[in-house]
């Protein structure tokens, strides 16, 4: 009897161990944290895949423990990375339209983001991605605003003769070009920086501004509302030769899982813009929304500055891709 049950043991193992070999693994890498709400997307297409029964687990690699975080594109689109979450413009520099994708103005708010993951901008944007053998499973923009040591920041004429700190070349181009002197630096040194004086005003992640407590030295903040001027994209691809390898019910929940994580995505995203309003106003910042007017101040100066300077950066598509973009309300 006891032989018996010792096969039947070893029997019930092997079969778990062909069930094991049998499933797909994927591999999925980014940069942040597992608190991150970023990685909180993977997870989500993750189990569900998992809960779907068909033979296919994502195993992710967060906090750049497989690949660097700007060096995952090249990877993916060459199927050595099979998923990522990363911001579609540390790719700029192989595909200059990319950049379109962290370019001030040309996002107003998150609603307004959706509403452009579904237009013909983002149709050309996936057809330049497909030609790289990438797909987006999930699309999602993070918001970001402005803080100022002194006063607030809402109106271009606010940063003349400001150090300011601006997330992104086409952030500093723009500023610079309302009258600021810019300083480049990663977020985690804004706090350093005010404190010591060097930097007057920032422009960052919603999450960042919380997360490095730049409330602390701050007397304004402007955070993402109706109007704001920062927006990246951020979305989750895969190689699309992986995914076209996948069987028809693999794909099916994959696709499933990621109109799920997507939604959760855009929902987060508010909240932490919301978070952020509460954090510096229950450290006793100012808070103060950015208008409609000073929107279009800033998208002006933009226009001249920025979009000019990535429009003679690109080919002629350059200019069509940000009349696209432009022309979504």
């Amino acid at each position: 009897m006891k032989l018996k049950l010792t096969t039947a043991i070893a029997t019930m193992a092997v079969l778990a161990g062909m069930t094991a070999a049998g499933a797909t693994e994927l591999r999925l890498s980014h940069q942040w944290s597992d608190k991150d709400v970023r990685h909180q997307v993977a997870q989500i297409v993750a189990d569900e895949v998992s809960a779907a029964g068909v033979d296919l687990d994502i195993r992710i690699f967060p906090s750049q423990s497989l690949f660097k975080a700007r060096e995952q594109y090249k990877p993916l689109s060459r199927g050595q990375l099979d998923m990522t979450v990363l911001p579609l413009s540390y790719a700029g520099g192989q595909q200059p339209a990319y950049n379109l994708t962290l370019m001030p103005g040309l996002v107003k708010n998150h609603d307004h983001a959706a509403r452009l993951t579904e237009s013909p901008f983002m149709d050309e944007l996936e057809k330049i991605m497909a030609g790289d053998d990438v797909m987006v499973l999930v699309h999602g923009y993070l918001a970001g605003g402005f803080a100022g040591k002194e006063g607030c920041i809402t109106a271009p004429d606010d940063v003349k003769g400001l150090q300011t700190r601006a997330a992104g070349k086409a952030f500093e181009q723009m500023l610079a070009g309302a009258g600021a002197s810019i300083a480049s630096m990663a977020s985690s040194e804004i706090y350093n920086a005010m404190q010591t004086g060097v930097l007057d005003a920032a422009n960052t992640s919603s999450s960042s501004f919380v997360s490095y407590r730049i409330y602390e030295q701050v007397a304004c903040y402007t955070p993402p509302g109706d109007y704001a001027l920062w927006f990246m994209y951020q979305p989750l691809l895969i190689n699309k030769t992986t995914f076209e390898k996948l069987d028809a019910p693999q794909q099916e929940a994959l696709l499933a899982a990621s109109a799920k994580a997507q939604a959760f995505y855009l929902e987060e995203a508010k909240k932490e813009d919301a978070e952020s309003r509460r954090v510096f106003e229950e450290n006793g910042v100012e808070i103060k929304d950015m208008t409609a007017e000073e929107f279009d101040a800033w998208r002006a100066i933009a226009q001249e500055t920025s979009y000019k300077a990535f429009v003679a950066e690109t080919d002629d598509d350059g200019q069509t891709l940000l009349d696209m973009a432009l022309a979504v309300e």
